[in-house]
């Protein structure tokens, strides 16, 4: 199957003298349904849209937007797999110097703040044509919102970006819908009822919508943001969730209940799309992002963790989209046939691994459900948890001709795994090569807790398991821990202990994630307003430059390139007696090597 056309003249190779719709990404053009703007205009050809992509357009001018004219319907406007502050910013603000998602890896192919960039210069060049914006930036900055580069709370995008409407979470109904209605003629202003959508009002509020602090009141009082935020995720259920108004200035932001996730067929249909699986042909240059996921394959969407630092909760949903086995089979069947595949399928998963044909078993299938996590504080009882159908996934996947090798490279929820004994098997016997990578993030109970993620007792009885079954199949396996510094709630003493438990169970790392305060997320929240929105109890945070570097030597107290750090970070937190623990094996100019490091987190 060709690329979609990305220039004029491609277009009219196919017979196109005018498109239907015209993506615009921050992110180069990879014909792979792991990357969000390919999968929807690949979702719309497919319903008899012509559609092309502009890809990382030059946005110093208008011309390269220009590239495939005028669309009949709409531009449809993301900034890219990741938030384009995120891409570009360290935790600490420092500029990055590569970008994953671009021609060689480099750094300034796409501008600051994108969506609103892009939808600028598409204003400037077709004034009466109407921007839609949606992706992950959009979705998760369309209320009034927590800027950490800014330090502030900025209004939604939606205005900030002078769009006609946003999508938000996975945008495959919406978009369609909205095409559909528009091709048949109704005008944009009446198209007001689409759920995953979001637009801008005059006047009263829409009758039944749940009504958020305005983006003044959240602008001046940190409580009121909290409430905020709070509102909004209980309206967060695609099956009982509210519209939501909020007020800026004179108008009105409002927002509809999130879109009904896919049925099995319908994710299915969505994956059996006629994908490339490569860059498109005017690259010349490798693209890092792709390496990473070119032979990997998403086995279901959403997740039940609500983890409070992760934003898919609130972008692909709390509920498990689950695709058939034979979906799954047949998709790596045409990768085997591709000339690059060398017998690896790099990754089976998804947002969490284990998840997969997981479901809530409640009466009503959850859609009067209001827990932030199904997993946290403890497994909600409606979760039907049973493996049968992960574990057989991994067998006949094994077994397709054309596979000598199956990584399970996704995050792997180890709480979860307890009661998943023949998934967990099938992990270590044949998909772990030799490190398996979960996501503890904490040990200490207080810090988990607020992160919403299981504690110490969980994670030491997964440990045990793990070396159990390892020793049981006879293999050398060893686990290597995420972990994150700066959390908010997290605080030096607190970072002590964690790695006295990190030495006494003979683990290291050599990456660190610092906590990054990203737009729409629970931890965001916190981190600005020095609160718990769900209980109202205040929440320590780590903002100086200072505390952040301690935090971080805390864990990589191994290195003796950090014995400074650490020993200033005892003295301050008066826990000099760890020392001894912590840095006496540990001599100036060696590095002990009796454990596997932990390695850097994929983008």
């Amino acid at each position: 199957m060709p690329f979609l056309p990305t220039t004029r003249a491609e277009a009219l190779k196919r017979g196109w003298h005018e498109l239907d719709v015209v993506f615009v990404t921050g992110d180069a053009y990879i014909d792979h349904p792991a990357f969000g703007v390919p999968l929807l205009a690949r979702w719309l050809e497919s319903r008899g849209f012509r559609v092309g992509i502009i890809a990382q357009p030059d946005w110093r001018s208008r011309e390269p937007f220009m590239a495939l004219g005028r669309p009949r319907l709409f531009f449809a406007v993301s900034a890219g797999a990741m938030d384009s502050m995120v891409a570009h910013y360290t935790p600490l603000k420092k500029l990055r110097h590569d970008d994953a998602y671009t021609p060689g890896g480099r750094h300034g192919a796409r501008p600051n703040r994108a969506t609103i960039v892009y939808t600028s210069r598409l204003k400037e060049a077709f004034k009466d044509v109407p921007v839609v914006v949606g992706g992950i930036e959009a979705s998760l900055r369309r209320f009034a919102h927590y800027d950490y580069w800014e330090d502030k709370v900025r209004r939604s995008i939606l205005f900030d970006a002078k769009a006609d409407l946003l999508v938000f979470g996975m945008g495959e109904r919406p978009i369609l819908e909205l095409a559909e209605r528009l091709s048949g003629g109704e005008p944009l202003a009446q198209l007001t009822d689409i759920p995953g959508t979001a637009y801008a009002a005059r006047g009263d509020v829409p009758s039944g919508a749940v009504v958020l602090p305005s983006c003044e009141e959240v602008m001046a009082d940190p409580r009121r943001y909290a409430e905020a935020f709070r509102l909004v995720t209980q309206e967060m259920n695609p099956g009982g969730g509210k519209t939501l108004a909020q007020r800026h200035g004179d108008r009105l932001l409002v927002c509809n209940p999130p879109a009904a996730p896919l049925s099995e067929a319908e994710i299915d249909a969505v994956y059996a799309l006629p994908f490339a699986r490569a860059l498109h042909p005017s690259y010349k240059e490798p693209i890092p992002a792709y390496d990473q996921i070119k032979s990997s394959i998403t086995t279901h969407r959403g997740c039940f963790g609500g983890c409070a630092f992760c934003a898919i909760t609130h972008h692909q949903g709390k509920f498990i989209q689950s695709r058939s086995e034979r979906s799954v089979t047949e998709e790596i069947g045409r990768m085997v046939k591709m000339p690059w595949f060398r017998g690896s399928v790099s990754d089976v998963g998804g947002p969490t691994a284990n998840m997969y044909g997981l479901r809530c078993g409640s009466p009503d299938a959850g859609n009067s459900c209001r827990r932030e996590s199904c997993l946290f504080p403890s497994v909600c009882r409606h979760l039907v948890t049973h493996d049968r159908r992960a574990a057989t996934l991994l067998r006949r996947v094994r077994a397709i001709p054309g596979v000598r090798h199956v990584a399970v490279s996704s995050g792997i929820r180890y709480d979860l795994l307890e009661r998943q004994p023949a998934y967990f098997g099938e992990l270590l016997a044949h998909h772990v090569g030799g490190l398996l990578k979960v996501a503890p993030e904490h040990t200490v109970d207080v810090v988990t807790d607020l992160m919403r993620k299981p504690g110490k007792e969980a994670f030491e009885r997964f440990l045990a398991r793990f070396r159990d079954e390892s020793m049981r199949l006879g293999r050398k396996q060893y686990v290597i821990p995420y972990l994150m510094s700066g959390h908010p709630g997290c605080t030096l003493d607190h970072m002590v202990e964690l790695a006295l438990f990190l030495k006494r169970h003979n683990m290291r790392v050599d990456q660190v994630q610092d906590f990054t305060p990203t737009p729409g997320t629970l931890a965001t929240c916190m981190y600005h307003t020095g609160i718990d929105p769900f209980s109202g109890r205040k929440v320590s945070v780590a903002r100086s430059d200072r505390e952040k570097r301690l935090q971080k030597a805390l864990l990589l107290w191994h290195q003796p390139e950090e014995r400074c750090n650490v020993l200033e970070a005892l003295r301050v937190c008066g826990r000099e007696e760890a020392a001894a623990e912590l840095l006496g094996e540990v001599r100036r100019g060696e590095k002990s090597r009796s454990a596997p490091r932990g390695g850097k987190r994929r983008p």
